[in-house]
């Protein structure tokens, strides 16, 4: 059977299936390399020892299939961890609505984000001073303000969360002696309040550019907190 193809000029050339069988064998990873026209040739009964397009196209189905559902079960669990991930961050935010002292905030914030997040170290750095919040070394504050510690004035100046790998001094002011043990953290501005940081023994728990909705809601959730207890103040 021959079939009219036309070439560059337009011209019609003629086609044999000979050319063709010639030339597949001369591209054996034709259909390799353009697996759809696959689907659309018919399936020559199996013989021995030849594989038929028939079990080519079942064995793409199968791993199309199997990609398929493990990207649905990565999906699935991706859901499940943000579905706890929300209840936590609603249990936070009704246990900070109760709170109406800045004592209240501060523990509320540190007790759960120990407990209910699994966070390995939790500090809270505030601006100003006031006798009443616990002395702690999960609490510091800082009665000059953003003066007084220029080492984390660009994560003071952004408007989201930061993760990944700090700087000695960053993880030093942040965290003091308990830095050398933190290898990732995220830092969650506070406003003009100051800064709320997580840190992790682990170096991928908080990397660059992770997602950082649910961190944001956190830092949201404080602040309003902890600005709403000092004006009850």
């Amino acid at each position: 059977m021959n079939v009219p193809l036309s070439d560059a000029a337009g011209a019609a050339t003629p086609v044999d299936a000979a050319m063709v069988s010639d030339w597949l064998r001369a591209h054996p990873d034709f259909l390799v390399d353009n697996p759809e026209l696959a689907a659309h040739l018919t399936s020559p009964r199996a013989q021995a020892g030849v594989a038929s397009f028939g079990s080519y196209r079942v064995q793409q189905l199968r791993e199309k299939n199997a990609e398929l559902e493990r990207q649905l079960a990565e999906l699935v669990a991706i859901a499940a961890d943000n579905e706890k991930l929300m209840e936590r961050v609603h249990a936070l935010t009704v246990a900070l609505l109760r709170a109406n002292t800045l004592e209240v905030v501060t523990r509320t914030v540190m007790a759960s984000l120990s407990a209910d997040f699994h966070s390995e170290r939790v500090r809270l750095l505030l601006f100003g001073h006031n006798s009443e919040l616990p002395r702690s070394d999960w609490l510091r504050q800082v009665g000059g303000g953003a003066s007084e510690v220029p080492e984390l004035a660009d994560l003071l100046g952004r408007p989201e969360p930061v993760s990944g790998r700090l700087a000695p001094e960053k993880l030093a002011s942040l965290f003091g002696e308990d830095a050398p043990t933190i290898h990732s953290a995220a830092v969650l501005p506070l406003g003009d309040l100051g800064l709320l940081a997580i840190g992790s023994h682990d170096e991928d728990r908080f990397r660059p550019g992770m997602g950082t909705l649910f961190l944001k809601m956190i830092a949201a959730t404080v602040t309003a907190a902890l600005a709403r207890a000092r004006d009850l103040a």
